[in-house]
């Protein structure tokens, strides 16, 4: 397994992002532009270096760096499953999005909906809906909690995670931050009440990590300039620290 940092939220670097050693930082020259070029050529590059190493961790401050990483795993012939644990369905659209926010839409993109630059640009081939779960999912915009459940994506709780079988073959587990209960996970840009222990979460990490299937690991972290985020920190190693056993 290697470590993989890229410090970047919506294409900007953000500091202080406390990442596990030893670890490949991600530093590539960025084009000016809009923040879905920006990151179509900085997912490109994080495409090309989970391709060439393998079971990668990569700690980034967003969710549209799954985007990335499936993209370096199809190039070298991967194909998981994508486990997504959320408190946010970022399933979002150009027609069902209320603020225009880029981060409330990788699941779409990913699945080869709405905005589809930064899709391209990674060279990604859009997973098919049935190969994607999102896991919590609680705090969702009108009109995408609909757009979810029309789809052919899996949507089930922490729970069922840690005490069911997951889907067959090779698994790309990816957790936002802000799927653990604030009280727990500090520290989160956008915080939702009401959900899982870090302990439960944990417990998930724990089950799927123990399958021996999963092909990579990834975080959209905290924000390093909000109160609490040493405490999130440590809260994250607890949940990558099944998949850093190997190192």
């Amino acid at each position: 397994m290697s470590i993989v940092s890229v410090p970047y939220f919506m294409g900007e670097e953000m500091g202080g992002l406390e990442v596990p050693e030893p670890h490949q930082l991600l530093h590539p020259e960025l084009p000016e532009g809009n923040p879905q070029e920006r990151m179509a050529v900085l997912y490109r590059h994080l495409a090309d270096l989970v391709a060439e190493i393998d079971d990668p961790i990569v700690y980034a401050g967003d969710c549209v760096s799954t985007l990335g990483v499936l993209a370096g795993l199809q190039k070298k012939e991967v194909h998981p499953t994508l486990i997504f644990f959320d408190a946010h369905g970022d399933f979002n659209t150009w027609e069902t999005t209320p603020s225009g926010f880029i981060g409330g839409m990788p699941l779409a993109m990913l699945t080869g909906r709405g905005e589809q630059t930064i899709v391209t640009g990674a060279g990604l081939v859009p997973l098919a809906d049935g190969r994607v779960v999102l896991v919590d999912g609680r705090d969702l915009d009108p009109g995408e909690d609909e757009a979810i459940a029309d789809s052919g994506i899996g949507w089930v709780t922490v729970d069922e995670v840690a005490h069911t079988i997951p889907p067959a073959g090779p698994l790309y587990v990816h957790v936002d931050g802000d799927v653990v209960d604030p009280g727990d996970m500090p520290a989160i840009n956008y915080p939702a009440p009401d959900g899982p222990s870090l302990d439960a979460v944990r417990m998930a990490m724990i089950h799927l990590a123990t399958t021996g299937r999963v092909v990579a690991f990834s975080v959209s972290s905290w924000n390093p300039k909000l109160p609490g985020a040493d405490v999130a920190a440590r809260a994250m190693l607890k949940l990558a620290a099944p998949f850093l056993a190997g190192l």
